[in-house]
């Protein structure tokens, strides 16, 4: 892989490049499911190509080949830098780079037990009897239980002489539980919605979700829902799983602290951002309890490496500091109209992508509260748990999300089980009302697997690290 890197950005150069970066990178991916005592899929998915990046003339070329032999890696290299001399014939301004240190060496994903050596008759075993106890609770008319694994070898080489090589592992799995009646369908997923949890570890994240022990549960409240009363409406007390806190960040954080979202570079696919570099410092985003983070060296976040697709090391980003924003993520391109250096979260989805600001592990740092304190000490509210949809605008700033549990609270205890919550705010004044955080022992990691950008489209996996929390005079009503 090192010597296909360099043949690539050698011959970049060599056709009048200023600078040229190259990535390699091998993925596969193993993924199964079972769904209502059947295998519905196991499937292997193997890959490999490389993307090379030049600046000719100020401006950037792209181009891909999954082909790596000399005359195809040379032909990628030298369409590169054609398509950067063509796109200097209309840039605004020439391409700048923040500095950056050469970066060297390796990093390979934390585990205890590599997913890829797990058999898969282990894996299926799990899986069978996580949806046989699903489908044992009456009432369950559709279930499933899946798993998926990814490992990606990926190597980094450039023109300034960085030269990185790095193996990252996911594992991931969930299910979902499904009832019915006449006028209604309930879902209840575990640990996560949409399709799964997701963490960069190895098998040990797997046997540590419990899917086959929290099964029963799960596919019970899903029938409960069935008959539980629609969630009260009004302006209540609000207290999140950390489920629903991280996806919260996820839209209405991570989202607007991308620095291209904020200059109006990513303004296509899902808008731009609230968050302008005038209120650095001085605005207040959210309350003294709230501090967020973006800290790609989060263990085991679905956002955790070692360098990104630039070459920049993992470190910690503060994007709000109780309360105040402080930061953004941000790239070698972007940093530099400002001054600063990179903040390292520069992401490709695959080798035929180009490299755009994503999320890495975009954090609520935890607070000194508990969620046993946060229901005893709250009059009347509902607590929310696990995603059902979101709603956010083209700034960030107005959303509604809701979720497949709620629970209503009276007097410190939990009263009910209420379906179809949804809740509605404005980013600032939501964070705001904010007035606890769980602490360390109920914080913990969460991926999420399908967050879209860019065009042509991406898809990656980011991290959040969440805890529950808690927020006052939130606007809360059932849907139809």
């Amino acid at each position: 892989m090192k010597e296909i890197a360099e043949l690539a950005i050698d011959v970049a150069v060599s056709g009048g490049a200023t600078y040229a970066d190259c990535r390699v990178v091998q993925r596969g991916i193993q993924a199964m499911t079972v769904k209502d005592g059947r295998f519905a899929e196991v499937s292997s998915f193997e890959d490999e190509g490389m993307g090379i990046r030049a600046i000719v003339d100020g401006a950037w070329g792209f181009a891909s080949v999954d082909r790596l032999d000399s005359d195809s890696l040379g032909d990628a290299a030298r369409l590169a830098c054609r398509i950067a001399r063509a796109s200097a014939r209309l840039r605004r301004q020439p391409v700048r780079l923040a500095p950056a240190p050469v970066a060297t060496g390796g990093y390979v994903t934390p585990m205890e037990r590599d997913p890829f050596e797990v058999s898969l008759g282990e894996k299926m075993d799990l899986l069978i009897r996580a949806d046989e106890a699903m489908g044992a609770v009456a009432g369950v008319t559709t279930h499933e239980a899946s798993l998926e694994f990814v490992r990606e070898h990926r190597l980094f080489a450039s023109s300034e002489g960085s030269l990185v090589d790095q193996v990252i592992v996911e594992s991931g799995g969930g299910m979902d539980a499904t009832a019915t009646s006449d006028d209604d369908v309930q879902t209840r997923s575990f640990p996560n919605s949409f399709g799964r949890h997701q963490l960069c570890a190895g098998y040990e994240a797997i046997a540590a979700m419990d899917l086959a022990g929290n099964a029963s549960r799960i596919a019970a409240e899903a029938v409960a829902l069935l008959s539980a009363p629609p969630c009260p409406s009004g302006r209540t007390t609000v207290i999140l799983d950390g489920t629903q806190a991280a996806l919260q960040v996820h839209e209405s954080c991570g989202h607007p602290t991308e620095l291209d979202r904020v200059r109006g570079d990513e303004a296509a696919y899902a808008g731009t951002s609230f968050l302008t570099p005038d209120l650095l410092g001085r605005f207040r985003y959210g309350s003294e309890q709230v501090t967020i983070t973006a800290d790609a060296t989060t263990p085991g976040g679905l956002g955790t490496y070692g360098w990104d697709d630039e070459g920049v090391a993992a470190q910690r980003t503060v994007l709000v500091d109780r309360g105040v924003f402080r930061g953004y993520m941000s790239s070698r391109e972007t940093a530099a109209d400002y001054g600063w250096t990179s903040s390292g979260a520069m992401r490709a989805e695959s080798w035929n992508r180009i490299p755009l600001i994503r999320m890495t592990n975009v954090n609520l740092e935890p607070g000194e509260s508990s969620l046993e304190e946060m229901i005893a000490t709250t009059e009347h509210g509902v607590y929310l748990e696990t995603n059902r949809s979101w709603s956010i605008d083209d700034r960030r700033l107005n959303f509604q999300f809701g979720t497949q549990n709620g629970w209503e609270i009276r007097d410190g205890k939990r009263l009910r089980l209420v379906k179809n919550a949804l809740y509605a705010g404005r980013t600032p004044e939501f964070w705001r009302s904010c007035d606890a955080v769980a602490g360390p022992s109920e914080w913990r990691p969460w991926g999420i697997v399908n967050c879209g950008k860019g065009q042509p489209g991406q898809v990656i996996h980011v991290g959040h690290g969440a805890a529950p929390c808690r927020f006052r005079g939130v606007s809360v009503r059932a849907s139809s």
